[in-house]
């Protein structure tokens, strides 16, 4: 059993902090859209402290679900989401631009509609508080 409530509150931020970067990101094409500026480099941190949030959502997630809710969207490379947390936590100056723009273009667009489905699957009841299994 886990927590309808803490879950969806979980999505709700992912989703945010998808939006968010998005938002804020549709200008980048390249990984030089951050380097060759000092307003990139700090737009590059930002984004880069949204990733650790991301991850660490998700792995809240899957600890609160037994690992058992995200495998049931498995579209998303839920695994690389929280590798690329704790990369970008430990080994922070090999962040590699290019790597975090090619990340931005081509992964995040395809999860925020995973966790709106994740959202919208959440429990068949809206009254209930707990849930085992989607």
């Amino acid at each position: 059993m886990y927590s309808k409530l803490l879950i969806k509150e979980a999505l709700h931020n992912i989703e945010q902090i998808l939006q968010e970067l998005q938002e804020w990101t549709s200008h980048i094409t390249c990984g030089d859209d951050f380097a060759l500026s000092h307003d990139g480099m700090v737009l590059l941190n930002a984004v880069c402290m949204k990733f650790i949030v991301l991850g660490e959502e998700v792995k809240s997630i899957d600890k609160r679900t037994n690992k058992m809710l995200l495998p049931l969207y498995p579209s998303v490379d839920w695994q690389a989401i929280m590798k690329l947390r704790d990369k970008t936590v430990h080994h922070y100056f090999d962040i590699d631009a290019d790597k975090i723009a090619e990340i931005l273009l081509n992964d995040i667009p395809y999860v925020l509609p995973v966790i709106r489905q994740m959202q919208s699957d959440l429990c068949n009841n809206p009254d209930e508080t707990e849930c085992s299994v989607i």
